[in-house]
């Protein structure tokens, strides 16, 4: 998505956008990160992703309530569809996501 302020995105956004809270440092996040681009893809792009890294915007992270990264939060409009913490499998994700689009 383009750079543009995350929490206009996430507010004014017509489509689905999966919110990625994640950090450089983070293994978990690496390890999410091929299973989120194949999924989205597989769903055909109809949610976008957003990535923040929760250490350049923190005060968006305690914003969204984020403990633990990886995290996952999924708005329409700015409101929370879905959110969960930690790694998933493919099939968690997909079957999860496939609900809202």
């Amino acid at each position: 998505m383009a750079k543009k302020n995350p929490k206009e995105l996430i507010q004014k956004s017509q489509d689905a956008v999966l919110v990625d809270f994640y950090a450089d440092w983070c293994g978990p996040c690496q390890t999410m990160d091929p299973i989120i681009a194949e999924v989205l893809d597989e769903l055909g792009g109809k949610i976008k992703l957003l990535k923040i890294n929760v250490d350049k915007h923190p005060q968006l992270a305690q914003q969204f309530a984020v403990r633990s990264i990886p995290h996952y939060a999924l708005f329409k409009r700015g409101k929370i569809l879905w959110r969960k913490g930690g790694i998933m499998t493919k099939k968690d994700l997909h079957q999860s996501l496939k609900a809202f689009y």
